[in-house]
């Protein structure tokens, strides 16, 4: 296990991938817990956060020793660092989005929920910006590019993030479907992908059971996987091909789409232009792949 300690928290996620594979099982369910959660492990003891989580305090203290602090209350610190140019937190609701949480004063109006859910999502977004020349967006739409047919699923509150991404695929020229389970037959519809195909999977906490069950069931077919979730230990990047990690903002049971929907059709917009571009190098003779871009209506 590495020495070195991360000053940072893009420098512990770093880290926590590197050395998965060296952790325990408790430990890096407790690392993916402290990844999506900053906030409570920032502000609360140890015992208080492994009640949340479920996990037993001992994992989260484990989990600090072996990536090299002394201690939780020391990896606490790093936590602890982005909040110090935040306003402090409330014990009123909050809404949680990607680099912190926002105090919502009056959750029975909705005009002023909207205010802020609106705000979280800006937040939400701004990071997303931000993180954009990092993302594999081009791997991305090489892989969709290169699928006889792209399988999406996205169950529960990713349901229509899937519809979108397997309508606006097929309005650009690439064959999709989207696994919905109507009918329960989520395994059946599953069986169509095979060693040509590539899978889209997009779930977020507390991920649907049946879409992890579809990752397993089309990588053992031999498509491949791109994964689009929230954290790269989430279960559903578990042997992904692939990664896009995206975080929207929350509140309690409720979580936005806008990010994910933002780059979902960033996806059929890269996907668009790059047909576009081969298909006017191929000249005059070649094939056209796509509608005009301006007739897609996507």
């Amino acid at each position: 296990m590495s020495n070195a300690k991360p000053t940072t928290l893009e420098g512990l996620r770093a880290l926590i991938s590197q050395e998965s594979e060296r952790l325990t099982p408790r430990m890096r369910d407790a690392a993916r817990y402290a990844i999506e959660h900053p906030n409570d492990i920032a502000l609360n003891p140890v015992a208080t956060v492994a009640a949340q989580a479920q996990i037993a305090p001992a994992a989260f203290i484990r989990l600090a020793k072996a990536l090299g602090y002394d201690g939780y209350s020391e990896l606490q610190r790093l936590f602890r660092a982005p909040l110090h140019h935040a306003t402090k937190p409330t014990f009123r609701e909050r809404i949680r989005h990607y680099g912190g949480e926002q105090t919502l004063d009056n959750p029975e109006d909705p005009a002023a929920v909207l205010q802020a859910f609106s705000q979280a999502n800006i937040v939400s977004l701004e990071h997303l910006q931000a993180d954009a020349a990092s993302l594999p967006l081009k791997d991305a739409v090489s892989l969709i590019q290169n699928a006889r047919i792209v399988h999406v699923i996205g169950l529960r509150r990713s349901y229509a993030v899937a519809a979108y991404l397997a309508y606006a695929l097929n309005r650009v020229g690439q064959p999709a479907v989207q696994i919905t389970g109507l009918g329960g037959a989520v395994a059946e519809q599953a069986n169509a992908a095979n060693a040509q195909d590539l899978l889209i999977a997009i779930s977020f906490p507390p991920y649907a059971a049946d879409t992890l069950r579809v990752c397993e069931q089309v990588t053992g077919q031999g498509a491949k996987l791109l994964a689009i979730t929230n954290a790269f230990l989430s279960p559903v990047a578990k042997n992904a091909d692939l990664v896009l990690e995206v975080n929207d903002a929350e509140l309690k049971g409720f979580r936005s789409l806008t990010s994910a929907m933002c780059l979902v059709q960033t996806l059929a917009m890269g996907l668009a232009f790059s047909k576009r571009t081969k298909r006017g190098k191929a000249g005059a003779g070649g094939k056209a792949a796509i509608p005009d871009l301006s007739d897609i209506d996507c």
